[in-house]
């Protein structure tokens, strides 16, 4: 397999600045802001052990009220702010973002702010039904990440902790396909002893679809989860896997700062990524800001703590006030958790990927 080691390593820290940073709001590690993930909900229906497992879950969990998320008006005015200090790309994501009713008019609220080059959404898949791919196509979204990790169906309900059928989960993929939510994206989070032996056979379902697996290494984001060194399954180990079945090449990233490293099959069937946070971190191209579905701004994904926004909102704080509080946070923004990750930051206690969207 070629390149594999040349290409892991394209996301170690630093990363060097190009020119055009130059003139976009910088952290204080010079990281511009270009991407915003919105969590629409904290809810999911789901009990995926490595981010709500279903003991720390439960339907006693107190989860968020109506009246706390931030409503689409907000939602649309704090993205249009952030555009205007360099965000071009904006995902949304939940927990299960489909469960947010008003969806389809929040995507077309976003779609209308001038300086959004992208709109995704990363989604379990249970509720894209093709009605619903259609409408969220037709509202603006660009692409569609659906999460799927495993094929089998007995390891697949043990993944998604409620025993969910995995065939339904790719009708949602052909669904995205079909209303042109392109290029789709599959999520396979690997974990040693639950379904590395699903990588393989994942890689070559989607082979000559047109569709890209990105296959990530089990994280240590928040502290629900029970996460151990051990469990992880290195981005080497699993494109050996794939390599010695499939020969694989690296090929470049298409944007700085892209999370996944990007590899092609020697054969031109298509591409798969790995996103190696825990093996080779990539702070230094990280140009990420998170806002919850009530308000809070994080800038890390393994952050402590977040910054309340949904306040200044809702106090009649004027669009320059807004703006510049925005941009405070991002000057002072020093995280680089993967690159410093010891044990005891293992041990801080760091938000919850449901909170954050991942």
């Amino acid at each position: 397999m070629r390149g594999t080691l040349m290409a892991i390593g394209m996301g170690d820290w630093p990363m060097a600045d190009t020119r055009e940073d130059q003139h976009k709001l910088l952290d204080a590690l010079s990281r511009p802001l270009r991407d915003l993930r919105i969590s629409l909900t904290d809810r999911c229906n789901f009990r995926c052990p490595y981010c709500m497992p279903i003991d720390q879950f439960g339907p006693n969990h107190p989860f968020l009220q109506r009246d706390e998320l931030l409503t689409t008006q907000e939602l649309a005015r704090t993205a249009r702010l952030l555009v205007e200090l360099g965000v071009e790309k904006i995902r949304l994501t939940g927990g299960e973002p489909l469960l947010r009713k008003e969806i389809v008019d929040i995507v077309g609220a976003i779609r209308e702010i001038k300086g959004v080059q992208d709109i995704a959404l990363t989604t379990n898949g249970s509720l894209l039904t093709p009605a619903r791919a259609k409408a969220l196509a037709d509202a603006g979204l660009h692409r569609v990440t659906v999460s799927l990790d495993a094929l089998q169906p007995h390891i697949f309900a043990r993944m998604n902790g409620v025993g969910f059928p995995v065939q339904r989960v790719l009708k949602a993929v052909d669904a995205a396909l079909a209303a042109g939510l392109t290029p789709v994206k599959v999520n396979v989070v690997v974990r040693r002893g639950w379904n590395e032996s699903e990588v393989v056979p994942i890689a070559e379902r989607f082979r000559g679809t047109g569709v890209i697996v990105r296959f990530i290494e089990y994280m240590d984001v928040g502290t629900s989860n029970g996460w151990r060194l051990e469990d992880v399954v290195p981005a080497e180990e699993i494109l050996r896997a794939i390599g010695e079945v499939h020969p694989l090449e690296a090929v470049p990233p298409r944007v700085p700062g892209e999370v996944a490293t990007r590899y092609r099959y020697l054969d031109g069937m298509g591409e798969i990524g790995v996103i190696h946070s825990v093996s080779h971190p990539f702070c230094g191209g990280c140009t990420r800001l998170r806002l919850t579905a009530d308000g809070e701004l994080y800038t890390c994904l393994f952050a402590t703590s977040g910054k309340p926004l949904r306040p200044l909102l809702r106090s009649g704080a004027s669009d320059d006030e807004v703006r510049e509080f925005l941009a405070d946070l991002w000057r002072r923004r020093r995280d680089a958790y993967s690159a410093l990750r010891t044990q005891e930051t293992k041990r801080m206690g760091k938000v919850e990927m449901s909170r954050v969207g991942g």
